[in-house]
This record gives C-alpha cells, sequence and structure tokens, in this order.
C-alpha cells in the first residue's frame, strides 16, 4: 500500500485532517461534503476531477473511511508514475515463469485492494491496452494474472481520479469511452484554491501546525498583510503548492522569504517565458494576463466593500450586469464567505 500524499496529510498526522479543514467553510466544498457522506456506502464506482493538487486523493480516503470496506485495505497506483511496460503486472500481478525474471507468483495492486479501495490516479494515463482489463474487473469483478490460466475474482471499490477532460480524451482516441462510462457513476468535481480562497487561513492554520510538530519549531502566526496576499494569489498549484509554502516558512521562519517568492511567481504569470522562435500569438497572450488581473481586481474589491456587489460595480466604474459577467467569466461563485471565518454571508446587492 502506497503512503497517504503530502497533500493535507503530513508523514506524521497518521490519518485525515479534520473535516473543517478538508471541506473549509464555501458553499461547494460544504456540498461536496454532504454528497460524500451519502455515496461513501454505495457501492458504485467514483471519478474525482480537478486539478493537480486540489485535494483528489483526500476525497478519495475520506471516502474509503467512510465507507462499509474501511476495514479492507486502501491501494493506490500513481498511473503516470509507474513505466507502461511495468504497469501490467503492477496492476494485475504475474504467474511463476510468466516471462523472464518472473521466479514466483507476484499479487497485483488490484488483487491486493480486494474488499477495499482501489485508487487509480490520473487515470487518463492508463495505457489503452490495459483500460481493457480494468474495463473486465468493473464489469465482472475478475482478472488475470500475467501468465495465468484461469480468473482471478475479487470484491473491490474503484475510485479513479484525473485532471483531464476524459470526454476530450475520448475524442482523441486516448482513452475507452466504455472504460468512461462505468468509471464515471459518480463525478465528483473538486474546485481549485482560487475558488475557495475563503479557506485559505484554516488550511494555513493547520499546516503550520503538522509541521511546527514535525520540524520541532515555533514560528510566529502569519499576518493578516501576508494572508491577505496568499488569498489574492493564482495558486495554480493549489494546496500542494500552499502546503509547501508554508512547510518553508516553518523552516525558514521569515515571511520575507515566502512573500518575495509569491511576487516572482506573479511576475513569471503575468510576464511568461514566451519562445520566440516560433509562432507568438501576442493578443492571447494579453488576453490571459489582462483576464488574470481583471479577476484579482474585482475580487480585492469585493472584499473591501464587504461582498456587496453593486458598490463594489460603482467603484469600478462599471455596469452592475458587466460585474456579474465577469464574475461568471472568472469562475467566481456568486457566494462568498467572510475572510475571517467568522461569519457566512451572501453576496450582496
Amino acid at each position: 500500500m502506497s503512503a497517504p500524499s503530502a497533500t493535507l496529510v503530513s508523514e506524521s498526522a497518521g490519518g485525515l485532517p479534520p473535516d473543517e479543514v478538508i471541506f473549509g467553510l464555501t458553499p461547494g466544498m460544504a456540498a461536496l461534503h454532504q454528497k460524500l457522506d451519502k455515496l461513501a456506502t454505495a457501492a458504485v464506482p467514483i471519478l474525482i476531477q480537478g486539478e493537480s493538487g486540489s485535494g483528489k486523493e483526500i476525497i478519495c480516503r475520506y471516502i474509503h473511511q467512510h465507507s462499509p470496506w474501511n476495514g479492507g485495505p486502501f491501494v493506490k497506483v500513481n498511473c503516470p508514475a509507474i513505466p507502461g511496460t511495468l504497469l501490467e503486472s503492477e496492476l494485475f500481478g504475474y504467474e511463476k515463469g510468466a516471462f523472464t525474471g518472473a521466479y514466483g507468483l507476484k499479487m497485483g495492486r488490484v488483487e491486493m485492494a480486494d474488499g477495499g479501495t482501489l485508487f487509480l490516479d490520473e487515470i487518463a494515463e492508463l495505457d489503452p491496452s490495459l483500460q481493457a482489463k480494468l474495463l473486465q474487473v468493473l464489469q465482472d469483478g475478475q482478472f488475470s494474472r500475467i501468465g495465468a490460466h484461469s480468473e482471478t475474482m475479487v470484491r473491490v471499490r474503484v475510485i479513479c481520479a484525473t485532471n483531464r477532460n476524459l470526454e476530450e480524451e475520448i475524442g482523441l482516441g486516448n482513452f475507452r469511452q466504455d472504460l468512461f462510462y462505468r468509471i464515471n457513476v459518480v463525478n465528483l468535481q473538486l474546485p481549485s484554491l482560487r475558488e475557495r480562497s475563503a479557506d485559505i487561513p484554516s488550511l494555513c492554520n493547520y499546516f503550520l501546525a503538522v509541521y511546527s510538530e514535525k520540524f520541532n519549531t515555533r514560528p510566529h502566526p502569519i499576518s493578516s498583510r501576508v494572508m491577505g496576499l496568499l488569498q489574492g494569489y493564482t495558486w495554480t498549484g493549489n494546496i500542494r503548492e500552499l502546503e509547501n509554502l508554508i512547510k518553508r516558512y516553518v523552516i525558514l521562519g521569515s515571511e520575507d522569504a515566502i512573500t518575495g517568492e509569491l511576487v516572482n511567481r506573479e511576475r513569471d504569470h503575468l510576464d511568461p517565458d514566451i519562445a520566440t522562435d516560433g509562432s507568438v500569438s501576442l493578443k492571447t497572450v494579453t488576453r490571459r494576463a489582462v483576464r488574470e488581473l481583471e479577476r484579482k481586481i474585482i475580487l480585492k474589491t469585493l472584499q473591501a466593500n464587504n461582498w456587496n456587489r453593486k458598490q463594489s460595480a460603482q467603484v469600478l466604474k462599471i455596469s452592475y450586469r458587466a460585474l456579474l459577467y465577469k464574475l461568471k467569466e472568472a469562475g467566481v461563485t456568486s457566494s462568498r464567505i467572510v475572510s475571517n471565518g467568522a461569519a457566512t454571508e451572501q453576496a450582496k446587492d
């Protein structure tokens, strides 16, 4: 069984964070929490989609712990981390003498997960030849080890995760449509950290506690000034990026070190290193940079005006309808959470 991911779970944590840390305060995560409590006991495959670092493995482990199979194994397979030539034997195992070097029977990850949960991370990377064997597991609960002449039965719940659009991958011929329908019985879409900035303070406090204990240090609490910067940052690496930043803060003990790093990253985001030896779409690059800058200005203005949209539109000197359109375009939900976590508040008209 693989070790827990660093995202949201420290090596010394020995389990999952509290629910209030996993799900935070934002309405989207609250709705996800309610949905998980209902489907955890259902013996159906689940597909978790979301950006890299958004906490897909944590959600999978949460489902396993709250399921009737929590006494069974939790087995993770990181599909892109295992070379294609080895992945079949890792997944399905092999019989003695199946090939040169097969000196004994090897149990695969699918068989190891019998009676528990099999988590296939980045399922889009799975080779098409192996997709057919996985489909058989989902359909019949059967598979064959490499070199075997008989089928092996397993009772396993399969949860898959990906940061790709699988329907696009189907169109490109990279993913089987029948497998997609099998793993997509229940679909969970995780929001990015940009969409749940109100949860950043609780995540920071959790990571501070975890790594302060691990490294035996006592860093100062993060100041409100720096917390504001963290909440306004882009977070392309999502929760994993935030966790690594807080880990560095605990080790270095300096807010200046992490704020300087944030500024440099934002500069790189808005001033990309563009290769000039090929075609460069100035219009596309400029549009992307302007849209990101607009999003940050709008969010800061809303926060400064207690999330009152009409008042914010007046400050920004745009129409109320234009503000609503830009909020939708930026993926900002109509309800926000007061940043200090003291209360939940709907965006005001």
